[in-house]
């Protein structure tokens, strides 16, 4: 199996636990009387079932996104060269004879 594969079922197998882990959080916390509704209701299991689906879309691509960023080469200098920036001279303001009235 390639690398890159395996990194992203990787990643879903970790969002999957997540979003398990958020959805029971926010059922048990009945976190705006969302534990009420969902008993509450005929097809409220739906609900559940499309919170973890989308919480699983959720954190699963911010996990790929981080492993992807945290593979960059480490190769040469990092942080730039720190040189000193020379800003060039403001030009001398002359005196200005204002009008008389």
């Amino acid at each position: 199996m390639p690398q890159l594969v395996r990194l992203y079922l990787v990643s879903i197998a970790v969002g999957l636990a997540l979003a398990l882990v958020f959805t029971a959080l926010l059922l048990a916390l009945d976190v705006a009387t969302l534990r009420h509704l969902v008993t509450a209701t005929r097809g409220g299991w739906i609900a559940v079932l499309m919170l973890v689906f989308f919480h699983t879309i959720l954190f699963s691509g911010v996990q790929f996104g981080i492993r992807v960023m945290l593979m960059a080469r480490r190769d040469g200098p990092r942080g730039g060269l720190r040189q000193k920036i020379r800003r060039p001279r403001a030009p001398a303001l002359a005196p200005v004879a204002a009008p008389r009235r």
